[in-house]
């Protein structure tokens, strides 16, 4: 039976049913649904609207429903929609004082409210997710303070790092990533229950009730605004963007880190695939799905956006295709978060690798201009002069480590012994003393920092 059809003197053709369903995806609301209709209905009978023992002959009837769906009995199925489905059934448990539930309400403001509360259970998840992938990054980054890598700009190696830097450095976006989550969710915790189908609602209710009964900080204070409002929708969508951006940056770097033109990580066989022609390929097939996902997220986000630009107040049906756009991004992204979980937990550092590839590429010219700089050679006259001693090196076969004294100061006289110190791929990364910098004291105290800044947020 439809929630509305006394108005209709002819049953809906069979593809327009087809066409205008959601309870093929909207069923995941079921708990929302159910937990918002219980608070609803026991505020109807605070407020005198119902009798109580109408109202707890509803609520009984609810948590029956509640609790068959959970453990299986129960199959959602046959019914327009998740609201449609509950209250069908409750009638047919409690009999007709089931029809009494949507006293007050409307199901704009009922798939308003089921939709808020959806949204805060899978951001409080994501949150965690998000979490879980940082401690792992941590633990990572604990683990490698004493290692070296190549820091990259343009993909060219730029200057040894610490390798608990770059963990770090990654810690760093999810970090961002957690506030973002945190920031919508404080935001999007107003409750529209109450507001009806657009205007509000003449029954004497009690918001105040329901929004204590479903932890909302506030209530709407617009009925127009809050039937309409998909805004938290749009910034979930956007959140989960960003964090799929920062976990496809991540993925590169792994992919171009564990070839073999790399060699710095291995990925574990767990979290590898092979090719069904080439016997020795061992692929970062994880890696790249991930990468690819978040073109998937990026387009929710972009069709959420377009849908809700030119919508005219009120409720519109439009409204219905925020549903199946947050679903797939939201399985999206705690997969790929939980996967990748795993493989930054698992993934193999080859430490020698790194530290001989972050001696290449004169990846120490800077320290020598900084050298020439504290002794009183304007910095861009020290450039200059590393810059055709880097010449030399490429013109002699050398290295920046590998040249003499005599070498260094024939560029300038400025060079003293302690140079040849300076040079050093070690020496380099651990000079680099200022907060956030690539010493191990600073990489220290960047994880501190993150795991006092990750204590805000206790999911």
């Amino acid at each position: 039976m439809k929630l509305w059809e006394g108005r209709f003197d002819a049953p809906t053709a069979a593809d327009a049913d087809a066409f205008n369903e959601s309870l093929s995806f909207d069923k995941k609301l079921w708990r929302a649904d159910i937990t918002a209709s219980v608070a609803h209905v026991t505020m109807l009978g605070k407020s005198g609207i119902l009798t109580e023992e109408e109202s707890e002959t509803i609520r009984a009837g609810l948590h029956a429903i509640y609790e068959d769906i959970e453990r299986g009995a129960l199959v959602i199925q046959g019914a327009e929609d998740i609201h449609s489905f509950v209250e069908n059934e409750l009638v047919a448990r409690v009999g007709q004082v089931g029809k009494k539930l949507h006293t007050a309400r409307s199901r704009n403001d009922q798939v308003a409210t089921d939709m808020r509360l959806y949204v805060r259970a899978s951001a409080d998840k994501a949150m965690a997710l998000i979490k879980d992938l940082i401690g792992a990054l941590l633990a990572r980054a604990k683990e490698s303070v004493g290692y070296v890598m190549p820091g990259f700009t343009h993909l060219r190696k730029a200057q040894p790092i610490n390798c608990a830097q770059y963990f770090n450095a990654y810690s760093e976006m999810f970090l961002r990533d957690l506030d973002r989550f945190a920031a919508l969710r404080k935001r999007m915790n107003v409750m529209p229950l109450g507001s009806a189908a657009l205007a509000g609602t003449s029954w004497p209710i009690d918001r105040e009730v329901t929004r204590t009964l479903l932890g909302f900080d506030e209530m709407s204070q617009n009925s127009l605004d809050a039937v309409s409002d998909r805004d938290f929708v749009a910034e979930y969508l956007f959140a989960a963007s960003l964090a799929m951006a920062h976990l496809s940056r991540l993925c590169e770097d792994t992919i171009l880190y564990t070839s073999d033109e790399f060699g710095y990580w291995n990925i574990p066989d767990a979290y590898s695939t092979g090719s069904s022609i080439m016997p020795q390929k061992k692929n970062p097939d994880i890696c790249e799905l991930v990468r690819g996902k978040t073109g998937r997220a990026y387009g929710h986000l972009m069709g959420i956006l377009t849908t809700i630009k030119g919508i005219p107040l009120a409720y519109n049906k439009d409204m219905q295709e925020d549903k199946e756009p947050f679903f797939d991004t939201e399985k999206t992204l705690f997969d790929c978060l939980s996967i990748y979980t795993a493989i930054v937990r698992t993934l193999t550092l080859n430490v020698n690798a790194m530290f001989e590839a972050a001696g290449g590429g004169y990846a120490t010219a800077t320290d020598v201009a900084d050298y020439l700089a504290k002794r009183g050679i304007p910095f861009r006259d020290a450039h200059a002069v590393t810059g055709k001693l880097v010449r030399y090196c490429i013109e002699k076969g050398k290295t920046l480590p590998s040249l003499s004294l005599e070498e260094f100061r024939a560029a300038s006289p400025v060079f003293e012994a302690d140079i040849l110190k300076t040079v050093t791929t070690r020496a380099s990364a651990e000079g680099r003393n200022s907060v956030g910098g690539s010493s191990t004291e600073a990489a220290k105290a960047g994880i501190a920092s993150i795991k006092k800044r990750l204590k805000k947020y206790p999911v």
